[in-house]
């Protein structure tokens, strides 16, 4: 240890000094005519420049190819680093060429759309493979234990830093790790609590009837039938019920700050092709400046609304039902008996634009492509009716009777399966890890391509491309063979916490939709799958509707 400090002390030494002689004779200065100050100074510089060189070339190709090297010792195979941009340039032709046509309209394999690079690498290296995300090594886990064992252990395996243009749509818990990840879930989890979340269908009930009569009257100057792009309609009923839930009396207030969100969210997907140049968020171009004036005008609303209802709370009078209240309530009773305190209001801001990018977007997308492939389907579409009619007649959906709809709870599930809101998952190691027979270096990223594995033949069967929700009829363990290879919402710890939030809206949804329309496949329906944040229908959803 002694002798390998020297070593390292001796080469600096030589570097510094003889940096020093380069930087005297680029400035013109000679040594005779040099105070002990500025030579000191001008060493200073020397050694700064130097120890800025090597982690540059570090980054940039030294740590790179010695990953790569310990990555193929042990049969993970991948393209060859290329310095600075590894595999992006490749990465980006093909998913512009993908995204250039829609696919075919009866097809539910999206893997080659919505992660071509990813298909093309596996395809090329086999499952054991890995790309490059510029310098950053991209690891693909397709084996269930591997993910099991990865998703368990959430002090090893964490989230990969968010690039700022993501910040500043949505922090919040699920994208922070160790001690603050558990301390921020302990406090945002009293809000989906079951017993919390019965209160909230007669919300999903009301926003879902707004809906209903939106399609009603463009179906009254049409004979009975005609035909929609459903898509803006989903995201404005989601969007809808997250702030009646969420804000409650503050509905109003809540409404416009997600449609802000939704703003920000467009404006986010149009720069991600810039995301990866370093300092380009802060350019001072009209979109950077306009997602800026954005946030700030989220979070000055936010604040107003929690100041008020923070008051509310230190004056002891009754709280509010919704998430909100629950989450600040929540955030008091942790001030008040932990001595590492509750979340800043900072903190709290974060959490609620987390729970409108994560809720609003997720949710409206189960639904909308749980519509098309129950119009794709007219049978399941005739089972599900049914079942809604047998369970409620023609009154509206009450939570304690949502638990006996299986087969709407079975479509859900398989609509889940073949397109799930987050297509791929991601952690990062800062530090050398086991995993399985892997021994995996610090600056990996692993990526578990959720819409590739619930796909995967050896774990679904030679049906696994094709609609069948029967296959869910014994539960997801029995359609999975027991292997942990259905990932919609993640798993383990770090499982997603709104996901009773999401199923419980959609069946209401579903079920109400099915009371009164009959959904017929549009011929005009462009299958265009696209992912940045989340799976959305790039194309829109055209869907025939018909008045039961």
């Amino acid at each position: 240890m002694g002798t390998h400090l020297a070593s390292c002390i001796s080469a600096i030494t030589f570097f510094s000094i003889s940096g020093l002689g380069v930087t005297m004779r680029v400035l013109g200065i000679s040594s005779l005519n040099l105070t002990p100050s500025t030579c000191a100074i001008v060493t200073l510089i020397a050694t700064l420049l130097l120890w800025w060189f090597w982690n540059a070339l570090n980054w940039m190709w030294l740590r790179p190819k010695r990953i790569e090297r310990r990555l193929k010792e042990q049969g993970i195979l991948g393209n060859s680093y290329r310095p600075l941009v590894g595999d992006i340039r490749d990465m980006i032709k093909m998913i512009k060429e993908a995204k250039s046509k829609p696919m075919d309209p009866h097809s539910n394999d999206i893997a080659p759309r919505v992660l071509p690079y990813v298909v093309h690498t596996i395809a090329k290296y086999g499952k054991n493979s890995f790309m490059w995300l510029g310098p950053r090594p991209r690891v693909f886990i397709l084996d269930p234990d591997k993910f099991k064992e990865m998703a368990t252990k959430v002090y090893d395996f964490q989230k990969p830093d968010m690039s700022p243009l993501f910040k500043l749509l949505a922090s919040g818990f699920a994208n922070y790790d160790g001690d603050k990840w558990a301390k921020h879930r302990k406090i945002v989890s009293p809000a989906f609590n079951v017993e919390k979340l019965k209160v909230l269908v007669p919300i999903f009930c009301q926003s879902c009837d707004e809906l209903i009569s939106q399609w009603e009257s463009a179906l009254s100057s049409s004979n009975g039938s005609c035909e929609l792009d459903v898509w803006p309609f989903v995201q404005n009923v989601s969007s809808d019920v997250l702030a009646r839930a969420g804000f409650g009396s503050s509905y109003k207030e809540g409404k416009r700050v997600f449609e802000l969100q939704r703003e920000m969210l467009q404006l986010t997907m149009t720069l991600f092709k810039f995301a990866f140049i370093p300092g380009y968020r802060f350019l001072p171009t009209r979109t950077n400046r306009r997602m800026k004036a954005i946030d700030n005008e989220i979070r000055t609303a936010l604040m107003g609304i929690i100041n008020r209802r923070l008051k509310a709370i230190e004056a002891g009078e009754p709280g509010n039902n919704d998430l909100l209240g629950i989450l600040l309530e929540s955030n008091y009773r942790e001030s008040e008996k932990s001595s590492g305190g509750g979340m800043s209001l900072r903190e709290v801001v974060e959490e609620v634009k987390l729970f409108y990018l994560a809720g609003q977007e997720a949710n409206a997308e189960l639904l909308v492509w749980t519509l098309l492939l129950l119009s794709k389907h007219p049978e399941w579409q005739a089972k599900a009716r049914d079942e809604v009619f047998q369970v409620f007649g023609n009154q509206k959906p009450d939570y304690d009777r949502l638990g006996q709809l299986k087969i709407v709870s079975m479509i859900l599930q398989e609509s889940l399966r073949l397109y799930p809101p987050v297509v791929m998952f991601a952690r990062y190691l800062r530090k050398d890890a086991k995993l399985g027979d892997l021994t995996i270096p610090a600056g990996v990223e692993l990526v578990v391509p959720v819409s590739i594995l619930h796909q995967e033949r050896e774990y679904w069967g030679d049906d696994a491309g094709e609609f069948n929700p029967e296959r869910f009829s014994e539960g997801v363990s029995k359609a999975t063979n027991g292997k942990l290879s259905y990932l919609p919402f993640g798993w383990g710890p770090r499982i997603c916490i709104g996901q009773n939030f999401g199923l419980l809206e959609a069946k209401v949804a579903v079920s109400m939709i099915l009371q009164r329309f009959s959904l017929q496949f549009s011929p005009s329906y462009a299958h265009a799958p696209s992912f940045i944040i989340t799976l959305q229908p790039e194309r829109g959803a055209h869907i025939i509707l018909h008045k039961l």
